[in-house]
């Protein structure tokens, strides 16, 4: 596994944009007009980060609300606690096997994260075998922003499904 220092987000979101709006024909799930359609606005192009805004909420006040709401959805959760300077780098830490099925080195993930933690007071809140949720102090404000992290989340993570403006949950099949 790398280091996430040695990953540029923007790249690494770019190359998957890229990977994963490819019209593939032998494709049995999305024809090549509804795989564009996916990606709407911006189709194959992609379209570059959203700007970094300033958080509205204080981040580790907004986790720990979103930690205990998901400990009341989900009793049965355990605790686990890593040495490491912020959640994205305790997923490397931990040697998480991550997203298998579409990169093997967590630590591109971690980058990403680790990114986010920075433009939008991103913090991991819980973690399970294919599963990310993560709160966030600062979401788009804008429909362009919007846009531009919808953008962000399906390279990251094409079975990304949002569950509201204040946390941001991902799973890959």
């Amino acid at each position: 596994m790398s280091s996430p220092a040695s990953h540029d987000p923007a790249d690494l979101l770019a190359h998957w944009w890229a990977t994963y709006t490819a019209v593939d024909e032998d494709d049995d799930m999305l024809d090549a007009k509804r795989r564009l359609a996916v990606t709407a606005p911006f189709g194959q192009v992609w379209p570059g980060l959203a700007a970094s805004r300033g958080s509205v909420t204080n981040p580790e006040q907004l986790a720990s609300e979103f930690a205990k709401a998901f400990l009341t959805d989900c009793p049965r959760t355990c605790l686990g606690l890593v040495a490491a300077p912020s959640g994205a780098e305790a997923l490397t830490a931990v040697g998480r096997a991550g997203p298998c099925s579409y990169e093997n080195d967590i630590a591109k993930f971690s980058a990403v994260v680790r990114d986010w933690e920075h433009r939008f007071g991103a913090r991991v809140v819980a973690v399970g075998f294919s599963t990310l949720h993560l709160s966030i102090a600062a979401p788009p404000a804008s429909e362009h922003e919007a846009l531009l992290v919808a953008a962000e989340h399906f390279a990251f993570c094409p079975d990304n499904i949002w569950h509201g403006a204040h946390r941001w949950d991902f799973w890959w099949d």
